[in-house]
């Protein structure tokens, strides 16, 4: 079983539009990486949305 596509497109364009990095680079990514990163900035949100 894969990981669905449109979780994909999901976490590069969360990652992508936060960290304004590149889409090959976060392609490249595992998806555990991948899924670590969206979880750190939803942290950080988090955080700043508190203030």
């Amino acid at each position: 079983m894969s990981y669905p596509l449109e979780n994909i497109f999901k976490e590069v364009a969360f990652i992508g539009y936060h960290f304004h990095w590149p889409k090959d680079e976060i392609l490249s990514m595992s998806h555990k990486e991948r899924h670590l990163w969206v979880k750190e900035i939803s942290s950080i949100n988090d955080r700043i949305n508190k203030k």
